[in-house]
């Protein structure tokens, strides 16, 4: 069986980073998926495929992968760059603002 392990990235729909700072395992797919002629609804006979597991650290998803015979591949988050300015959008209103804002 081959997974892959990583940490999940933010959503796009939202500033906050909750479900972001655990290690998810997670099965490749084994075999393709297949469209129902009649729904036109996929499916696939690979169980796995649905199966996602939570860990609070990535060694504990590798001691996982390594103990149950799983060929995991490991990948790395992209980490968010540090020359954001701290106040954000609420600083446009700020009374100690140096300068004026305007429309």
């Amino acid at each position: 069986m081959r997974a892959r392990i990583y940490q999940p990235a933010k959503t796009a729909m939202s500033s906050g980073t909750a479900k972001t700072k655990h290690w998810v395992l997670e099965f490749a797919p084994a075999s393709a998926r297949s469209v129902d002629p009649l729904m036109g609804w996929t499916s696939s006979s690979d169980t796995q495929a649905q199966v996602k597991m939570s860990f609070d650290t990535k060694e504990a998803a590798l001691d996982y992968a390594k103990e149950h015979g799983i060929d995991a591949q490991v990948q790395e988050p992209n980490k968010r760059k540090a020359n954001i300015r701290p106040g954000g959008y609420g600083d446009n209103f700020a009374t100690h603002r140096r300068g004026a804002w305007t429309h």
